[in-house]
């Protein structure tokens, strides 16, 4: 690699408000608000909206659109093309 083109790359910890969970990993993002985490080390931290912890997705409660009715449905009001 190049030196001195890529962005730093270093531990941060990323906090799920919505969910109240936080974990740490590498990443290139920075902040300017820090948290002591477990270790007893300070890093910086972001706060995101949504995580795998919080995401319907992921949690189980997604919710299935019908999308076969929508099909039928615009087939019957506009005809099927032929």
């Amino acid at each position: 690699m190049r030196q001195g083109i890529h962005p730093a790359y270093g531990p941060v910890v990323f906090r799920d408000r919505a969910a109240n969970y936080a974990f740490l990993t590498r990443s290139t993002m920075t902040s300017e608000k820090t948290v002591q985490w477990e270790d007893g080390n300070t890093y910086p931290v972001v706060d995101v909206e949504i995580s795998n912890i919080s995401h319907p997705f992921y949690t189980g409660t997604a919710r299935v659109l019908d999308t076969a009715g929508r099909v039928g449905r615009f087939e019957r009001r506009y005809g099927k093309k032929g």
